[in-house]
């Protein structure tokens, strides 16, 4: 009998699977899994650094549905994977990283002394869904069919499979493989038609109902299902951060998170919430007071794959798990005919909506500011002038990524990445990169700060070997803004709060800080500091928080990609047509106002969040 190998053994596995792209860096210690699986027709794309893989697959996976699948070798590969690891399990995203390992006689336990050996799973595990190593070439297939029905239990994340490299390369006795179907859940989960009916019922029955959707609906694919049942009800949808845009935000019900005010108010006025695809976490204020109704007032149905997440950060009238594409299909079969009281709903979202463009007007205020170095919020508003609706937006950094948020309108469901439940600054170039490996005929530009792109800009040249046609928007004020201010505020407050209502010259900055009258209200109150300020212009207090400058630009072109600097905002959007028409990977250093940009719109309500809510 012919032998074959533990990697081909996991290669046709995976092809078993429908997988058809893997990330990660060539390494003999797992030459015939890689192999294998290039034999089989897959892509293998190869960043500069292991971290940047898992970012690549994590994004790779919420945009096609997928499995996302990357590799790390022993020792320094699986350590340079771990920030990928944390991030990609906390955004929640179906990633299977396969690692390998030294061989079992030295490495588990470790003998000491051994090269390039550490408990990869005992550190992997508790930032992991679920990591195991194969101890025995016989328990391979045994222990990959485990992991694969890992990545498709429960809310998705990352899934670690640690496989010596004896076993990875050594010959094998063939073993017949099963379909996956043979050992795991290959239909979505549905609810009880009892259930359904019970859904149905609370919701066309309430007076003011609303949906809250999470990450859920997009696993689920379930963007035309929500979008039916929110105009059957006519219910207006709330988010998570990091479902943005799963209704388009053009639509008259879709309420973003950037409008705080308005959503927590709508939320302290419905009587019945659908929370769907959302694990309730601290961004949405664990669903507490003041920022939602209290619990015994307002009832509450919860849907998810994940039975945990089930009650867990609030009281249920009805708890349900299912798929969210499946469960919104049925439950709009259901509401035909019988959704409710439409018109007066329609009369009760009206003074939401109304204060939802009030507020975007008052934001959008900010943009007469047309003075260079330009202010933040004209790079998001620029980028939305050129790139195309369907466009792949990537935000990464700190303040950058604030105001993006706060100055994009999102037009298609999925059509966002970003970090928001890690915050993890440089994940936004793999996560970029990864977009445009998932989507090949769209475009991804991906908005950046230049702190941020410090982590991994390398991989730039990983774009360009690929020609992944990525526009990098890198917003450059030299320094760590979120660090910085929160410095300020702490060490020299009168300072740092005089010089952001009447700028360092006694001239008031334009900021998105509330309307021209209050501007105008604290500029009065604050007049007798005006001296003070003009006789001592040095900025106020920070340690450690100023950052070199890097010719953002100049790099692109050195690696072979685009490059361009601009400061003026109405160069902006010439710039851009301009990445986009070199049909290259490009990256355009724009200058933003150092200190502008640190007073990132919304930034009372990050620190809010932070507290613990009233109950």
């Amino acid at each position: 009998m012919s032998k074959t190998t533990g990697g081909q053994i996991v290669a046709q596995m995976l092809a078993l699977e429908g997988v058809d792209t893997i990330f990660g860096i060539v390494d003999g210690t797992y030459l015939q899994l890689f192999a294998s699986c290039v034999d089989r027709g897959m892509r293998m794309l190869t960043p500069r650094h292991e971290s940047t893989a898992a970012h690549m697959a994590g994004a790779y996976a919420r945009l096609t549905g997928r499995l996302g699948v990357c590799i790390a070798s022993n020792g320094p590969g699986v350590a340079n994977m771990l920030p990928g690891v944390a991030v990609e399990n906390a955004e929640g995203n179906r990633v299977l990283l396969i690692t390998s390992c030294r061989r079992p006689q030295i490495a588990y336990p470790n003998r000491g002394g051994a090269y390039q050996v550490f408990d990869q799973v005992g550190t992997i595990r508790p930032m992991a869904k679920w990591s195991e190593t194969v101890t025995s070439a016989d328990r391979l297939p045994e222990l990959t069919r485990a992991a694969l029905r890992a990545c498709f239990t429960g809310r998705p994340g990352v899934v670690h499979l640690d496989i010596p490299e004896n076993i990875i390369n050594g010959k094998l006795d063939p073993v017949p493989l099963p379909e996956p179907a043979s050992y795991r859940r290959v239909e979505p989960l549905e609810p009880s038609a009892q259930q359904v009916s019970a859904a149905a019922k609370i919701l066309s029955e309430a007076e003011f109902p609303i949906i809250h959707a999470g990450s859920g609906v997009i696993h689920s694919g379930a963007f035309e299902e929500l979008q039916l049942v929110a105009e059957l009800l006519y219910a207006p949808v709330t988010t998570s951060w990091s479902a943005r845009g799963v209704l388009p935000e053009t639509s008259k019900l879709a309420f973003p998170m950037i409008h705080i005010e308005a959503v927590n108010a709508l939320r302290n006025a419905a009587d019945v919430v659908l929370c769907i695809g959302s694990d309730l976490g601290e961004t949405d204020w664990w669903a507490k007071p003041p920022y939602w109704r209290p619990a015994g007032e307002q009832r509450w149905i919860q849907v998810d794959v994940d039975d945990t997440v089930l009650g867990r950060n609030r009281p249920l009238e009805l708890g349900v798990l299912s798929d969210a594409k499946v469960f919104l299909r049925l439950l709009a079969k259901e509401l035909r005919g019988q959704a409710g009281k439409v018109e007066e709903r329609k009369a009760r979202v009206r003074p939401f909506a109304e204060q939802r463009t009030a507020h975007r007007r008052q934001l959008d205020e900010a943009l007469s500011d047309t003075a260079a170095p330009m202010l933040t919020a004209h790079v998001p508003v620029a980028c939305a002038e050129v790139f195309d609706a369907d466009t792949i937006t990537v935000f990464d950094g700190g303040n950058t990524a604030v105001w993006a948020n706060f100055y994009t309108t999102l037009r298609r469901p999925n059509a966002q990445l970003g970090t928001h439940h890690f915050g993890h600054l440089g994940a936004g170039l793999g996560q970029a990169l990864g977009a445009a490996v998932a989507r090949p005929h769209t475009q991804t530009c991906c908005i950046i700060g230049d702190g941020a792109m410090g982590f991994q800009p390398q991989e730039i040249e990983t774009a360009v070997r690929h020609d992944l046609r990525v526009v990098f928007v890198v917003c450059c004020d030299r320094q760590w803004g979120m660090v910085k201010l929160t410095e300020r505020l702490g060490l020299d407050p009168i300072r740092t709060v005089a010089h952001k209502v009447l700028g360092k010259e006694g001239e008031p900055m334009s900021l998105p800080i509330g309307s021209k009258g209050v501007q105008r209200a604290a500029q009065s109150m604050l007049a007798p500091l005006k001296d003070v300020v003009s006789r001592n212009m040095s900025e106020a207090r920070s340690i450690n928080a100023d950052l070199g400058e890097i010719k953002w630009d100049e790099l692109a072109r050195a690696m072979g990609a685009h490059g361009e600097r601009v400061g003026d905002p109405k160069a902006l959007a010439p710039a851009l047509r301009r990445a986009i028409a070199s049909n290259k990977p490009a990256v355009v250093h724009v200058d933003v106002d150092r200190e502008k940009h640190l007073w990132a719109p919304g930034l009372k309500y990050f620190k809010a969040m932070h507290q613990e809510p009233e109950g």
